[in-house]
């Protein structure tokens, strides 16, 4: 797609998601040098922090190009009103068990061949 500056950003999205991650990357790096009995630097933090400028310039980038993630209620949506029928046809229409297939039919590669067939005890001519 191309760029189209009309397009609108969703900011409040790009930063509740970035702040999420400053949360749990966050109490991961205080767990990890607490139960490596190191000292917390700050200098983690601060990269963090200057993650965020750099997050939502890319993602108002993306957006003005016309890119948008589904959200989740999208993606449940989208899952509930996939029809029965339809996901038993994708699963093969055996009912549902995995991993089985009819075999294929046979070509020149895997048709009975010379290899295929039984030796038998009489010596070869020549």
């Amino acid at each position: 797609m191309a760029w189209d500056s009309s397009r609108k950003v969703p900011w409040r999205r790009l930063i509740r998601e970035w702040l999420i991650y400053v949360g749990i990357a966050s109490v991961a790096f205080v767990l990890f040098y607490l139960a490596k009995g190191k000292k917390i630097e700050v200098g983690l933090f601060a990269g963090l922090l200057s993650s965020g400028p750099m997050y939502l310039l890319f993602g108002g980038v993306l957006a003005k190009f016309g890119y948008q993630r589904k959200t989740m209620k999208d993606l449940r949506s989208q899952r509930a009103e996939r029809p029965v029928a339809a996901t038993a046809r994708a699963s093969g229409g055996n009912g549902g068990a995995a991993g089985v297939r009819n075999r294929p039919a046979p070509t020149k590669r895997t048709s009975t061949g010379p290899s295929q067939h039984r030796k038998s005890n009489k010596p070869k001519r020549r």
